[in-house]
Order: C-alpha cells, then sequence, then structure tokens
C-alpha cells in the first residue's frame, strides 16, 4: 500500500516550506493523492516525483502555465519516462551554456584588469550568450510538445502499421542511396525504422533548429546507420547540386515561408529522376478535436492559420507540379480511439494555438468535459486524413 504524507510531512521530507505546496495545489500544480477522514491533504512517494518536476522546470525558466500544461498527465508512466528524458538533455544543455557564460565573463575580467578599460565586443557576445538561455527553453518546450502529439498518435491509433513505417515502405528500397531529411524533429522517422535501414544508405538529417538538430544525433547514436546532421533553412539547402536521390519532408512544407523558394531548393538538389516524399493534412485532419474545443469554449483556436489551406492533401499536388514531372498522392488510412481525457487534455495543450489563453484556470473542467464525451462508448472516435506526395524530378 502507499505511504501517505500529511501536507507538512510531505513538505518537510521534500525540504519545501508548507506553503509552497499548498500554492502549487492552489495553482493545480500538484494535486494531493487523497483527503483523510479530517480533511487534510494526503500525499505518497510519486507525488515526490511530481514536485521534483515542478520544481526543475521552474529552475529552468517555465512559467506556471508552461508547468501546468507539461506536467497536466505525468500519471502516464510512458510519458514520464520520456519527460525525464527531455529535462536530462536540457539540463545538460544549460550546463554547457553556464559554462560557456563563465568562460566568457572570466575572459572578460582577465581583459578589464590587464587592460584598465572594457572591450564592449565582449560584453555584447556576452549578452548574445545569456539571451540564448530562453531559447533553451523554448526549444524544450518545442520537443516536449512533438513528443506528445506523436505519442497520442502511437498509443491510439488503429491501424497496425503506424505512420512513420508507412512512410518509410514508401521511400524503399533506399540501398546505397543518399537521402536527406528536411525538417527532421525528433527523428522518429529513423527512430523507428532502425532495424530497415540498409548500411550503405547515406542519410543527412537536417532542421533549421540547432538544438534540435543535437538532440536527433544524441537520440540516434544506437540506430545502425550511415547519418549525417546539419542545420540549415530549407529554403536555402547548403548542399550541391544533384547530390541526393532521395528527399523527404515530413509534415514541414505548411510551415515554410516562401514554399516556392523551398520547392526549387528540393529540385536543386535531386538528382535527374530523384525522388521528393513530403506529408502532409487534409481538412477532416484531427477534426474531432477542434470541433471539442469550440464546443467547450467558442474563442478557442487550436492554429492561427489552418495548415492545409498552406499545403494540404487537397492543393498539394496541383502546388508540386510546378517544380517536378510526376507528382502521386498516396493516403494513409487510419483513426484514432482516444480513451484517456487527460491524454487528449495533453495533446490539445500542446497545440499552436490560443488554447492556453482559455483553458488555464479551466484544466479540471475541460479534462471532465472531455471525460464526460468518453462516456457512451468508452473512448473519442478521432478522424486522420494524412498522406504523402512521391514527386519525381
Amino acid at each position: 500500500m502507499d505511504q501517505y504524507y500529511t501536507s507538512g510531512q510531505f513538505a518537510k521530507k521534500a525540504n519545501v516550506s508548507i506553503r509552497t505546496v499548498r500554492y502549487y495545489d492552489k495553482q493545480g500544480l500538484l494535486k494531493p493523492s487523497g483527503m483523510s477522514e479530517g480533511g487534510y491533504r494526503l500525499y505518497t512517494d510519486s507525488d515526490f516525483a511530481k514536485l521534483q518536476k515542478i520544481l526543475s522546470l521552474k529552475y529552468l525558466g517555465f512559467s506556471l502555465d508552461e508547468i501546468r500544461s507539461i506536467t497536466i498527465n505525468d500519471d502516464d508512466n510512458d510519458y514520464v519516462e520520456e519527460s525525464l528524458r527531455l529535462q536530462l538533455n536540457l539540463i545538460r544543455k544549460r550546463i554547457e551554456h553556464l559554462k560557456l557564460v563563465e568562460q566568457t565573463l572570466t575572459e572578460t575580467s582577465r581583459l578589464v584588469n590587464e587592460n584598465q578599460s572594457v572591450d564592449w565586443n565582449k560584453i555584447l557576445h556576452l549578452i548574445h550568450i545569456t539571451n540564448m538561455e530562453r531559447s533553451l527553453v523554448e526549444q524544450y518546450k518545442d520537443a516536449a510538445n512533438l513528443s506528445i502529439r506523436i505519442g497520442l498518435h502511437k498509443k491510439y491509433t488503429k491501424n497496425p502499421t503506424s505512420w512513420f513505417q508507412w512512410l518509410y515502405e514508401l521511400m524503399e528500397p533506399l540501398d546505397g542511396k543518399s537521402v536527406l531529411e528536411l525538417g527532421c524533429g525528433n527523428g522518429e522517422l529513423w527512430y523507428a525504422n532502425g532495424y530497415r535501414i540498409p548500411s550503405d544508405a547515406r542519410i543527412c538529417l537536417s532542421d533549421v533548429s540547432k538544438g534540435m538538430v543535437r538532440d536527433v544525433e544524441e537520440r540516434l547514436k544506437t540506430i545502425p546507420g550511415s547519418f549525417s546532421f546539419e542545420a540549415f533553412d530549407c529554403r536555402r539547402i547548403q548542399k550541391p547540386e544533384e547530390s541526393f536521390d532521395t528527399a523527404v519532408a515530413n509534415h514541414v512544407l505548411f510551415y515554410v515561408n516562401s514554399l516556392d523558394s523551398a520547392l526549387k531548393e528540393v529540385h536543386r538538389i535531386l538528382k535527374p529522376g530523384g525522388t521528393f516524399f513530403c506529408s502532409t493534412y487534409g481538412p477532416d485532419h484531427m477534426k474531432e478535436i477542434s470541433q471539442l474545443v469550440k464546443e467547450f469554449d467558442s474563442r478557442i483556436a487550436l492554429s492561427e492559420v489552418n495548415l492545409y489551406d498552406v499545403f494540404g492533401l487537397e492543393n498539394g499536388e496541383e502546388i508540386l507540379k510546378s517544380c517536378f514531372r510526376s507528382v502521386e498522392k498516396r493516403v494513409f488510412q487510419d483513426h484514432l480511439e482516444v480513451r484517456d481525457g487527460g491524454a487528449l487534455l495533453e495533446y490539445i495543450l500542446s497545440c499552436h494555438g490560443n488554447q492556453q489563453e482559455y483553458l488555464s484556470d479551466r484544466y479540471d473542467e475541460f479534462r471532465e468535459f472531455l471525460e464526460k464525451k468518453m462516456e457512451k462508448k468508452g473512448f473519442i472516435h478521432i478522424t486522420k486524413q494524412a498522406g504523402a506526395f512521391i514527386c519525381i524530378k
């Protein structure tokens, strides 16, 4: 049986004040696991892990709203493991960052002592380094949100073939080929198919985020294959003409400003007869989630723009035909049956819209709303409308 602690015992054991424990409870970050007959809050050993994460994220610069959205579904053990991995990566990066700050401060101080004057270029450099701190937090948040969205699909998909397996199968065979992925994200395409990657394939993973590229390189260390990792913008691909047999952009093109420039660059770096695989959504993709949030609060929009209007299954073929001699559309058949209101809430909070503004003080109410919707069937059916275009140069 679980060991229960009163607020005072829990606070003392964790070396924090009772006021801190009560404050996090009031903010919806650390609810007690139970209540005594006398109405006292009771905590368990598992609550210490939740408190550790709250304190860690607070130290790393996250706001209370950000911490609340990241920890909302930490009862899911699979996500706790992923969350700890992400925290560890960010802590390591912050250590590297602080070492860089220390080195710059030491060098600047030495120059001032030796010359009795301030090198303002060094001070400017120090400002730039210090400002990197927030970018690390933003990168963690982006990586965490991406993992949340991928996790929902993994856990509740009804197609026995996963999206990443399906996309990889479209690209096969890759034997002896040079491959470029644009916007590699967390590298899931290669992580999920590691056992299938031919040893003679040469794969370059790229992303506009240097931090994301570093994370992917670390994640794929155990995956066999000839990988390289680079950070650049897909509108300016830093590669020679006709240097790749295959290029892939998985749910990337609808985020690109000046899509025409990106497509011309892809065409430039592909060899004659080379193939470009690019995936996207249709207007019905995850439509039930948008309907649910609108029903709860009509002001909520999960995205500032409809990504499928920028580059989607309906208009993508026409856009791609301007650059490629042959374009073929393939649709992935699947749907989700989501059985956990907390997991669905977590997914919604990970989106790019204004949901935080209208849900930040109503998480429990919204979660109850979602779980009530699940009562009749035991799940919420979510439409998936995704696919890919196969483009031949």
